[in-house]
Parts: C-alpha cells; structure tokens; sequence
C-alpha cells in the first residue's frame, strides 16, 4: 500500500470516528430527558386522557411520579389545582417538557 493510499484509508477512518462520536453526542435516552427535567415544569398525560402540569419532584424507575404545583386538566379546560400530586406509572402515557 503507498504512503497516499495509507493516508487516505487514515483520514477516512478518523473521519468515520469523528461522524460516530458526534451520533453519539446527539443521541439522548429516555433516562437522559428525565434526568434533564426534574425540578422543571412537565406535562403527564394519563392513559385517560387526563393531563397534569406542574413540576416534576421525582419520578422512580416503576414512572410512578411526584409532582409539586399540580393543575389538573380534562378535555383541555381547568379542572382542578393540586399542591402535590402522585401518579401511579401504569396510568402514565407520556411525560414532555413544559416551557417556563
């Protein structure tokens, strides 16, 4: 193999590396966005539809969930407003992140 051919076979694997390190670095699990959003203000939709806003306190690795500044809504409207809230994890749907 030429001295050419080694350098271009050398530059496309650290090309290679560089492209799979910066997959990994976007790459996020689900562990990742929980860890990111406790303290921060989440939606969790139940399996009924029902959602709940407020602050994500704690959440264990059942998703049973403990949340502070509840509000409760149905079908979009208003319906109640908690201080703390604890959900069971089989209820839970989803959790996403709510804008401050």
């Amino acid at each position: 193999m030429s001295t050419e051919a080694k350098d271009t076979a050398a530059a496309a694997a650290a090309a290679a590396d560089q492209e799979a390190t910066a997959t990994n670095e976007q790459k996020r699990s689900p562990s990742d966005f929980l860890k990111a959003v406790l303290g921060r203000p989440v939606n969790v939709r139940l399996n009924t539809g029902t959602d709940y806003r407020g602050v994500l306190a704690c959440l264990d690795g059942y998703m049973n969930i403990a949340m502070e500044q509840t509000e409760e809504y149905v079908d979009g409207q208003l319906k109640s407003k908690y201080g703390d809230c604890f959900i069971r994890g089989n209820n839970v749907m989803y959790i996403s992140s709510q804008k401050r």
